[in-house]
């Protein structure tokens, strides 16, 4: 009878006209299976929440089962505080079931039983949104992170059959094929990558899209579209898959699948395989939840959900005895993402202010007899050390100093505009067993920079370490007190060259062997992780990309008047 009365209601507001004129919003039924996702939920749901979309005009269809944590208290109590603002809602939430199948051997296993239950749920959900006569149904996975409040209406708004909006990943997966073989599944295409990265944008016709999925029930030809290998009106394919089934069937009604990438639309994570476990899942969300904080404000959770999110990680100093972060005072939007990022991985670190490159000028220098090398032009671009470099240098020359002062065996140096790899903390940890494995003797270990030549060698018996060429950026690197003591005692402030040009001189790897003769101790012990640990959260012409070292004024711009002077007042 409930679903009789919301049926009811729903053709009801279909019929009606405003006063005005103005069309209502499109009804949407979002489907959602929900099965050991405890960890994304909160974040989920409370995204869900805030959708900038009548929720007068949503339906909800929500089935939960076999769970082994607490997915369906999460359920539970975002109902409790939302299921009645919606126009209906239809949920099953199961607490008896076991939490494996009788042909599971974990809950991650994909076993027959489990997709032909997949199969059935999502082909209920289809015809209870027809029931409905919704003009959309939206499948929704239980674990993608939308970044964009707007992003239902702007599907909507694209007017496509079906379409969904490209979500990342912290490897190559997301929720479209570019490609489809003769036997209908994945095949690798150079296109890919091409839409993935957004080297094109736009909304691209695609042979199979998922995970966040929006169909157009309007459609004539939608009445086609199925999950069964059976219902389909010629059954093509492999019979136990439901997205190659349901794409298949788009094909056979003559409807094209889009995937759209105007924008980060979201994030979803690489499905768990085994022997991988479902606590494993609380390490992905970390992971998405760092990416976010890249372009996004920190992910919201409603009121009603922070109960179930873990208790803050304690922080460490990840082995060393001390953590660095340099970083600008006026840049204090890169300051709280970082601050943030150290929050989610548990890490405490000291935040050292950064000589403001803005600050300096010609007579600062003079004053406190620092010099640049003779004869330095930067090799890319052919000018002077900029200020913006020069306060860089000073920054990390400030933080070596400060490990001597200290007495500091070993410690940690970021910057403040890194993104980092997945699962950060474990690399790292594995990193630095490995030094102690080999009994490595050690100076400074790159965490991150720019590779220039491709011909390093690796560290004999290393599997993660290599020996640095010639190498661009400071962006992380680990250091200990002698590597802190060689780079203080050649006096580089008397000789100054770009910081990331310094260190490989120090280790004797610089193409410029005249810039290498005017430093006698060319004795650093480096070595670089492999692959890298951290990576620059913009690279050079990206959108959105600032330096504030190389975009500077250079030494004696100001003197010699080729600036305008209150740039360097």
């Amino acid at each position: 009878m409930v679903r009789l009365a919301a049926a009811v209601a729903l053709v009801a507001l279909a019929m009606l006209a405003c006063a005005d004129g103005q069309r209502k919003a499109p009804t949407v039924m979002v489907a959602i299976l929900v099965r050991n996702k405890e960890p994304y939920l909160p974040f989920v749901l409370s995204r869900l929440s805030e959708l900038h979309y009548p929720k007068s005009r949503m339906a909800l269809w929500l089935r939960s089962d076999h769970n082994q944590d607490r997915s369906l208290q999460v359920l539970e109590a975002w109902l409790a505080e939302y299921g009645s603002s919606y126009r209906s809602v239809d949920a099953v939430l199961n607490a008896t079931t076991p939490p494996l199948r009788s042909d599971e051997t974990s809950a991650i296993h994909l076993s027959p039983s489990r997709y032909r239950a997949v199969i059935t749920l999502k082909e209920e959900a289809l015809a209870a949104a027809r029931r409905l006569w919704a003009d959309f149904v939206w499948f929704l996975d239980a674990d993608v992170i939308l970044h964009d409040s707007t992003v239902l209406q702007r599907l909507i708004d694209m007017e496509k059959p079906l379409v969904a909006p490209m979500l990342r990943s912290h490897g190559a997966y997301s929720n479209f094929w570019a490609g489809m073989d003769q036997d209908f599944y994945y095949k690798r295409t150079e296109r890919y990558p091409v839409i993935y990265k957004h080297k094109e944008q736009g909304c691209f016709a695609v042979p199979m899209i998922h995970t966040c999925v929006l169909a157009d029930l309007r459609l004539v030809g939608s009445d086609g579209l199925t999950f069964v290998y059976s219902k389909m009106a010629v059954p093509r394919g492999p019979e136990n898959d439901d997205v190659i089934t349901f794409a298949l069937s788009a094909r056979q009604a003559g409807l094209e699948m889009y995937i759209c990438n105007q924008e980060d639309f979201g994030q979803v994570p690489i499905p768990l395989e085994p022997p991988e476990v479902v606590s494993k899942e609380r390490l992905n969300i970390v992971n998405m939840k760092l990416e976010t904080l890249l372009e996004w404000p920190p992910l919201p959770v409603v009121p009603a959900l922070r109960r179930f999110l873990p208790p803050p990680v304690e922080k460490t100093t990840l082995g060393f005895d001390h953590v660095y972060m340099i970083g600008l005072a006026r840049r204090q939007d890169r300051r709280q993402r970082m601050l943030a990022s150290f929050d989610e991985l548990g890490i405490d670190a000291e935040v050292v202010e950064a000589v403001d490159g803005r600050q300096l000028n010609d007579s600062f220098l003079s004053e406190r007899g620092i010099e640049m090398l003779p004869d330095y032009r930067d090799p890319i671009r052919d000018r002077q050390l900029t200020f913006g470099e020069i306060g860089c240098f000073l920054s990390h020359h400030g933080v070596w100093q400060d490990v001597l002062a200290q007495g500091h065996e070993r410690v940690i140096v970021f910057e403040d505009d890194v993104r980092f790899q997945p699962y950060f903390h474990y690399q790292l940890e594995q990193l630095m067993d490995e030094v102690e494995a080999l009994r490595l003797d050690w100076d400074l270990i790159y965490l991150g920079r720019k590779i220039l030549h491709s011909n390093e060698q690796w560290v004999e018996g290393a599997r993660r370490l290599v020996r640095p060429d010639y190498t661009y950026w400071t962006l992380a690197y680990a250091l200990t007190r002698r590597g802190a003591a060689k780079l203080v005692r050649e006096q580089p402030l008397r000789k100054m060259v770009a910081v990331d040009e310094y260190l490989p001189i120090m280790f004797d790897r610089h193409p410029n062997a005249v810039w290498m003769d005017h430093f006698r101790e060319r004795s650093l012990l480096a070595f670089s992780a492999s692959p890298l640990l951290v990576h620059p959260i913009k690279y050079t012409g990206e959108p959105g990309y600032v330096s504030d070292t190389e975009d500077a004024v250079t030494i004696g711009a100001c003197v010699a008047g080729s600036v305008d002077q209150h740039t360097c007042s």
